[in-house]
């Protein structure tokens, strides 16, 4: 008898499935010694009086404030009921999904047909129009200015605008004004902004970098990315100085200088193929910055919705399953003890996604989250049936595998195996075994190559590889 070890390497949905990579890692998130377990969305608000397209959150001093956006409304959670409350300043027209941005103590946020909407943080009640700004698509704030892009409407859907230096509310060019706009001739529609010390404007063909440069010029636009840019305004994401996005050919990185390939020959065929592209727009996307992942929610060729997570720091793969519309991020608020039974509605400590001494009840926690139709979600359930298939183990010669133990902490598993002898025969998963106490599955398959399914059960923290034995296999 034989032992060899599979270990979890990357998901490669790219390459052949007998290059070595793993061939599906469901349900779960990358890590550097394998994989962990991806959480369910969990009701967080109550209801919306429409679907949700988008949500935003905004921290001023201790003040967290959660927002919302629907096709005609805009929400704020109320941080004792989490209730949805409706805060538009009018019934909204919008032909795209709320897109929103913090300038100081001020949530701003456009969505293609209003002006842009206002709210301050610690005295509003409601957002309100500013008067001089420019319906927009996107927008962003840069330095001490607010640019927005994609204006009127899409009539001038290649020009962007900024604010009057550190005064969201003035857009009014003039002698002693630092607002203006400028249109960007090259590289088709704009798809999109960041912003931060420098601002990126990214369009269909093209990613333009803002720098400010003062007076009289305010902004310098310098082409970064020429031919390359952005397929879909809803992929953009940012963390710190990076903004990740998906261009026609697949999913890129920019820093302000570079331009990153980090789906080729890894997932960027995948995702074409498995992704509705007519329903591209209904797109999102978060960044979890604790564990470093870039999360894109969309429309499958299924008909379902998926999430593609991307882990940044290691530059790895994997996918889930989801009933999320939306993702996005959010914080959570502070409670008592009788906000945790009364309106939370946590009457046993077991169903708690926290300890009573977790940060997540004291207020500011970040959250990973999203939407589900009118509420808004967090990502803190378990995990809907995680799988992990490996790549063909293949020992030289037929071998009947007699047992398996997954290398895998604090859980168990239900293991399935398929075996044939030649690369082109029909993949065959046998029935499922779970594992004893003493995390050992036994099994008996034979064949040339063996491709092993683990279900990660239990309380598990982390799945790593699987320990195969192994006998030669006769011939008769």
């Amino acid at each position: 008898m034989a032992t060899k070890r599979v270990q979890f390497t990357e998901w490669l949905p790219d390459q052949p499935a007998n290059s070595g990579a793993i061939i599906d890692a469901k349900n779960v998130f990358p890590v550097s010694v394998g994989y962990q377990p991806f959480p369910s969305s969990e009701d967080y608000s109550g209801d919306a009086a429409e679907p949700l397209n988008s949500i935003f959150v905004a921290k001023f001093s201790d003040d967290v404030q959660a927002f919302a956006g629907s096709a005609t409304k805009l929400y704020n959670l109320n941080n004792t009921t989490l209730a949805l409350t409706d805060v538009s300043s009018t019934v909204y027209g919008g032909t795209s999904n709320w897109k929103f941005s913090q300038f100081g103590q001020t949530v701003l946020t456009v969505n293609n047909s209003s002006s842009v909407q206002a709210w301050t943080i610690g005295s509003s009640t409601a957002f309100a129009d500013v008067a001089t700004s420019p319906v927009a698509k996107y927008i962003t704030t840069v330095r001490d200015f607010v640019v927005c892009g994609h204006l009127d409407g899409g009539s001038n859907a290649n020009k962007i605008a900024w604010s009057d230096i550190n005064d969201y509310s003035d857009w009014t060019p003039g002698a002693t004004s630092q607002s203006d706009s400028q249109v960007l001739p090259d590289g088709g529609n704009i798809t999109g902004l960041t912003g931060g010390e420098f601002g990126l404007v990214f369009l269909e063909k093209a990613i333009v970098r803002a720098s400010y440069i003062g007076s009289p010029l305010f902004f310098q636009f310098d082409t970064i990315s020429s031919g390359l840019g952005c397929f879909e305004g809803n992929s953009i994401a940012q963390y710190g100085g990076t903004s990740f996005f998906l261009s026609d050919d697949g999913f890129y990185t920019c820093d302000g200088q570079n331009v990153v390939g980090i789906g080729q020959e890894k997932v960027d065929r995948w995702f074409f193929n498995d992704c509705n592209l007519n329903e591209l727009d209904s797109m999102s996307t978060a960044v979890d910055p604790i564990k470093k992942l870039v999360v894109w929610n969309y429309a499958n060729v299924g008909g379902a919705r998926s999430i593609l997570i991307y882990n940044w720091q290691i530059n790895k793969w994997s996918r889930a399953e989801t009933v999320s519309t939306v993702v996005g991020n959010l914080a959570s608020v502070g409670t008592t003890l009788e906000g945790l039974t009364d309106t939370l509605g946590y009457t046993d400590i077991d169903i708690m996604p926290a300890s009573l001494d977790d940060r997540l009840w004291v207020g500011g926690k970040f959250l990973f989250a999203g939407a589900k139709d009118r509420k808004m979600v967090t990502f803190t359930g378990e995990p809907i049936s995680p799988f992990i298939i490996t790549s063909d183990l293949e020992v030289g010669f037929n071998s009947v595998v007699n047992l398996i133990r997954p290398a895998i902490d604090n859980g168990s598993a239900d293991i399935a195996i398929a075996s044939r002898k030649e690369l082109d025969d029909t993949i065959e998963f046998g029935p499922t075994v779970s594992t004893t106490q003493d995390g050992r599955a036994n099994v008996r398959s034979g064949g040339r190559y063996h491709r092993i399914q683990v279900n990660p059960t239990g309380n598990w923290t982390t799945c790593m590889a699987v320990d195969v034995d192994f006998i030669p296999q006769g011939n008769r």
